[in-house]
């Protein structure tokens, strides 16, 4: 059964890992029947700087209209990056503070704490990769971006199941574990997970 995928790469240099990983993704999915697309945020055009939410009925750039109308279109995220300093690069934080807008991802109830997730019906996998060992990210640092992307931005629109695969360390790894992480994400990708 086809399923409507849509990969955002989120590493702002053109050869990195990330986009190796983005690639075997995309190979088993599409030999699995998938329909995806891809964003590659480092070729969008858009000012990273957020306003505030002032700007919700502000004229998004192209690149980030069309952004949005891949989100709704899609049934299954997948986000691809790498940890720098324990967070996401300020390229995927940019995107994301510019497209998951009020009104777009979530809407505030009107004289209530609570809030509408419009972006539910969507599941989502991130792939990341990190200098420290996923353990010392895990029991040192607790994780901090993984709860962000999960629990305070994707969750909070409605998107769920939310699986993560760390891949690190990336400056210790030979080409042989390398190689075999290639292999898992293009495993991931044919499963459409």
């Amino acid at each position: 059964m086809s399923k409507r995928i849509l990969l955002i790469l989120a590493h702002p240099a053109p050869h990195s890992f990330c986009h190796a990983l983005a690639e075997q993704y995309v190979l088993g999915a599409t030999q699995a029947g998938a329909d995806i697309k891809q964003l590659i945020l480092s070729q969008l055009r858009f000012e990273l700087s957020f306003q505030g939410y002032k700007t919700e009925s502000a004229q998004l750039e192209p690149d980030l209209q069309e952004a949005q109308r891949l989100i709704q279109w899609a049934e299954h995220l997948v986000f691809v990056y790498p940890l720098w300093w324990g967070a996401m690069p300020a390229l995927l934080k940019g995107f994301i503070d510019r497209t998951f807008l009020p009104s777009f991802a979530f809407k505030y109830r009107k004289n209530s704490a609570l809030w509408d997730k419009l972006l539910t019906g969507r599941s989502a996998r991130l792939l990341v990769t990190m200098d420290s060992p996923p353990w010392y990210f895990k029991w040192i640092n607790h994780m901090p971006n993984h709860y962000q992307m999960k629990n305070a931005i994707l969750e909070f629109c409605g998107i769920k199941p939310v699986k993560i695969s760390s891949f690190g360390s990336m400056k210790a790894a030979s080409d042989t574990q390398k190689q075999r992480w290639l292999a898992q994400v293009y495993q991931l990708g044919a499963q459409m997970r």
